[in-house]
């Protein structure tokens, strides 16, 4: 397993690294390049179980975790030192506190209904455990609670909000590496007839209906992500153009 190579941290919060995205494009790809370069040269899904488990020696557990109602759900966890963890036990309709070990990845079990989210969230959690050890292992309980949350403005983020975005941009990076990413989906669009580089939303119910449903869907089957995930990555790589508000 290599290891991110963080020249800077905010020491005001909680060290959180200070990265670009292409700093963590770059990395993602030398992960891969480690772990199987084949994912670099061949569209595929990464199995991120055995990814978890095999290279980074993490234990995968999944639990009900606990989460106060009307307040977002929990998908997933990484704890970084022996600890309690809140989950709900179904069978005896109650609260419960098991005692987790250190390096274990918790999966809430409702996200492994949806493969696309399982993928995600394991990928995600992998991502804080390369970025976040020297924030997580001594700060914050030794432990990261992930949920779902919509941010505003980027210069307005929190430091937990930013370390959020760095383990999403790092799962995407390693889900749908550009070097396979790229070539894939200009191929895809030109199979549908399109031969520029992008698409901009809202002005043509074809390429509406190629940008938010059948491109995302096809990157979808092939690497194994949610189309909301898929989407994302289309917009960030600007291949599809989102309106502006």
């Amino acid at each position: 397993m290599i290891k991110m190579n963080i020249t800077k941290a905010d020491r005001n919060n909680d060290n959180t690294p200070i990265l670009s995205n292409k700093e963590i494009d770059d990395f993602a790809y030398a992960v891969l390049e480690d772990y199987s370069p084949n994912l670099l040269r061949e569209p595929g899904t990464l199995d991120y179980e055995h990814f978890i488990e095999s290279y980074l020696g993490m234990e995968i557990i999944y639990k009900d975790i606990y989460y106060k109602e009307n307040t977002p759900p929990v998908y997933g966890m990484t704890v970084f030192r022996d600890g309690t963890v809140k989950v709900f036990d179904k069978e005896n309709s109650r609260t419960a506190h098991p005692i987790i070990r250190a390096n274990t990845v918790i999966m809430d079990n409702f996200v492994t209904k949806n493969n696309g989210m399982a993928l995600f969230t394991g990928l995600h959690e992998s991502g804080h455990i390369f970025l976040h050890q020297g924030v997580y292992s001594i700060f914050r309980a030794g432990q990261v609670c992930c949920r779902k949350k919509n941010t505003g403005n980027a210069k307005q983020w929190t430091a937990e909000e930013w370390r959020e975005h760095q383990a999403n941009h790092f799962a995407g990076a390693i889900a749908m590496p550009d070097t396979t990413f790229v070539p894939f989906v200009t191929n895809t669009l030109r199979e549908h007839g399109v031969f520029k580089r992008s698409i901009s939303l809202d002005q043509n119910d074809d390429l509406d209906i190629l940008g938010k449903d059948l491109l995302p869907e096809r990157i979808s089957e092939v690497y194994g992500v949610s189309k909301q995930a898929a989407l994302v990555k289309l917009k960030k790589s600007g291949f599809v153009i989102a309106p502006k508000n």
